[in-house]
């Protein structure tokens, strides 16, 4: 602070107060900012002896001092300096937080974040609904995210509630698509893409209104938006499919057929799916792939047999397919890569579908690995953290003490043959 004589500023800033003003710094933001109660030093060295009692105008001859900051603040006051404690303070510091007002303001934006949505809801056609209370309780209890401002969580908070008006209230609207909704409701078509924050606002609600769990997995978080009348997009993610020939008399099927008959791959979407009446003639084998490659080398060759692929790990309208089938006495055989999110793959698969491996045995793994080698095939290093294989208790370790990463590739010609 300028009015601090210069002289006097130095003095105050030497090495044997130092100790002190930090002390002082923290029990003054944590007072608020007012120079009350008391500071104890302990193993004061000379220098600091010496400062301090010049300061407090008194001698200190031990190792520790008590100062009163009501005191402290008066000395200063009449002192050279000229200023009080917390000015003197300010002066030799970067400025004082009042953290006790901090804490204070935080704790009244927080209020005002549930004040504006109980006020909202209050005023909303849901107000006499008991889900839509409790959907206020369970949220306030949540608390806001991490990172979310106040102003934010207001704004879609009330963009939630105004969603759940549109979709539950008494003037409920006709099914609309999700996207639709949000750019009413949030000016972008992306306001409600899984994971945001709005949309499991929105989730719970619905959830609640009709009695549901909401779901961490994709296919559940569908199954609530249709329950509220919105449609989800089913159209973007497909699952890749080769000689289904269900036995349904539409359109649909037929083309399904078509496809089989001239062996030409499919793409589905869940759409196709909801749609799609899949049923097989009972027992149909349904051989599962992990990689595009082995459906592709199917067609090639006019195989007949049917095949559904994964594409990676199995997504949301992978299995939606697979269990549409299994619903119909379908029976699986999976085959995939021997590397270790292979083996991870394929367990969830074998496990959810009871399916038979294909061609998956520790014995495979290991006529493939010398048959690679025989042929001079680079060989690719295993890595990763080792996955026991839940069908065949012998081919982690088999795996482990060969080390090798074998992909579907390796073994298209015999994946090839069996589906003729």
């Amino acid at each position: 602070m300028s009015t601090i004589p210069a002289e006097t500023r130095t003095w105050l800033a030497g090495p044997g107060l130092q100790r002190l003003w930090t002390g002082l710094r923290a029990r003054l933001e944590r007072n608020g900012l007012q120079a009350t109660g008391t500071l104890r030093l302990t193993g004061l060295d000379p220098s600091e002896r010496t400062a301090l009692s010049q300061l407090l105008g008194r001698t200190l001859t031990g190792a520790e001092a008590t100062v009163r900051l009501a005191e402290l603040d008066t000395r200063l006051r009449t002192s050279a300096a000229g200023a009080g404690l917390v000015a003197v303070v300010q002066a030799l510091g970067p400025p004082l937080t009042d953290r006790r007002a901090v804490r204070a303001d935080a704790v009244a934006r927080r209020e005002h974040v549930w004040s504006s949505l109980s006020e909202a809801l209050s005023s909303s056609p849901l107000a006499d609904e008991a889900w839509a209370q409790q959907w206020y309780d369970g949220l306030r209890r949540a608390g806001v995210p991490r990172g979310v401002t106040p102003d934010t969580a207001i704004r879609s908070l009330h963009q939630a509630l105004h969603i759940l008006v549109m979709l539950l209230g008494p003037m409920r609207t006709a099914a609309r698509g999700r996207g639709e909704i949000a750019s009413e409701a949030t000016g972008s078509a992306h306001g409600l893409d899984d994971g945001t924050w709005l949309a499991r606002l929105v989730q719970r609600g619905i959830a609640l209104a009709h009695g549901a769990e909401v779901s961490e997995g994709a296919a559940g978080r569908r199954a609530l938006w249709r329950l509220a009348g919105v449609s989800p997009d089913e159209v973007s993610s497909t699952v890749l499919a080769y000689g289904l020939r269900p036995e349904g008399a539409g359109w649909r099927e037929q083309a399904l057929r078509d496809r089989a008959d001239n062996h030409a791959e499919t793409h589905l979407t869940l759409r196709d799916l909801h749609t799609l009446e899949l049923t097989m003639a009972p027992g149909t084998l349904i051989r599962i792939c992990e990689n595009p490659r082995v459906l592709e080398a199917a067609a090639d060759a006019a195989c007949t047999q049917p095949l559904v692929c994964t594409s990676g790990s199995a997504s949301t309208v992978v299995l939606t397919l697979l269990d549409v089938l299994a619903a119909t006495d379908c029976r699986f055989a999976y085959h995939g890569d021997f590397d270790w999110p292979g083996i991870t793959l394929a367990n969830r698969i074998i496990r959810r579908h009871d399916a038979r491996p294909w061609r998956m045995s520790a014995e495979d793994y290991e006529r493939l690995a010398a048959r690679t080698q025989a042929q001079g095939v680079p060989q690719l290093p295993l890595t990763g953290r080792p996955v026991d294989a839940g069908w065949d208790t012998d081919l982690a370790p088999t795996m482990e003490a060969l080390s090798i990463a074998l992909h579907e590739e390796a073994t298209l010609d015999l994946l090839v043959d069996d589906l003729r």
